[in-house]
């Protein structure tokens, strides 16, 4: 089935933003953009507003950014190889960081090029380790990590860029290197996008994709960053939960 690609978008907002990498949209309807380099900071659009108001002041660029149910603005700072943190209810400029010491490593304390990140209800944080090929688990208050995707009799993954959580606790993976999507379930990770991994401009392919996110029907949506398009895949529910490309 196929559905018109057309958009009319119902509100266009616009700032002084340089090369911006990542945004986050709360349940609220607030927008968190990074606008690191060279500004040096996170913006926030306010629900129903066309202007923007620093959030959080960084050091470089977010490829990351996340806000969890306490209102705490995470970035994930991969040319610092750190993950800082914000709370939106303080007037304070202060950053903390919860993941990484700002030297690249391999490590349990230690991050290579850290790029998407999710926190779980728990306040758990899990970072895609780009440099590592790794996800790591952060569980709340600590500093060491644990692998939780990195080499598996199913998967082996290569610089990842995206980590979504669903409600399951089931991990999705954007594998940049390997040109796919991977998720787990009760028997391990398995490929659901882009599983000849050749790098394509198919309809069912991608090519170095960099972010994914879910819409409330359990839709993906990827940011296919070589293909230039933003590629949807419908879950189909009578397939086993299989993922089928219904437009671009």
């Amino acid at each position: 089935m196929w559905f018109d690609n057309s958009i009319n978008p119902t509100r266009t907002i616009s700032g002084n933003l340089a090369s911006p990498w990542s945004l986050f949209v709360t349940t609220s309807g607030d927008i968190y953009v990074d606008n690191g380099n060279p500004n040096g900071r996170v913006d926030k659009w306010e629900l129903n507003t066309n202007s923007s108001v620093p959030a959080m002041y960084v050091g470089s660029s977010c490829l990351g950014l996340f806000v969890d149910i306490n209102d705490t603005l995470y970035c994930s700072l991969c040319n610092l190889h750190q993950v800082v943190t914000k709370s939106l209810n303080s007037d304070s400029n202060i950053t903390r960081t919860v993941a990484g010491n700002g030297t690249a490593g391999s490590t349990s304390n230690m991050l290579s090029g850290p790029h998407g990140i999710f926190v779980n209800i728990n306040l758990d944080l899990y970072v895609a380790d780009y440099g590592n090929n790794r996800i790591q688990l952060f569980q709340f208050g600590q500093l060491n990590a644990t692998t939780v995707a990195s080499s598996s009799p199913t998967i082996t993954l290569d610089g990842p860029t995206g980590i979504v959580l669903d409600a399951d606790g089931y991990l999705f993976i954007v594998d940049c290197g390997n040109n796919r999507i991977v998720g787990s379930g009760l028997n391990g990770f398995r490929c659901l996008v882009g599983c000849s991994e050749i790098g394509s401009s198919a309809s069912n392919e991608l090519w170095s994709p960099q972010t994914l996110g879910f819409d409330s029907y359990g839709n993906i949506f990827v940011t296919d960053w070589t293909n230039n398009r933003i590629q949807k895949f419908v879950l189909s529910t009578n397939s086993c939960g299989k993922y089928m490309k219904i437009f671009i």
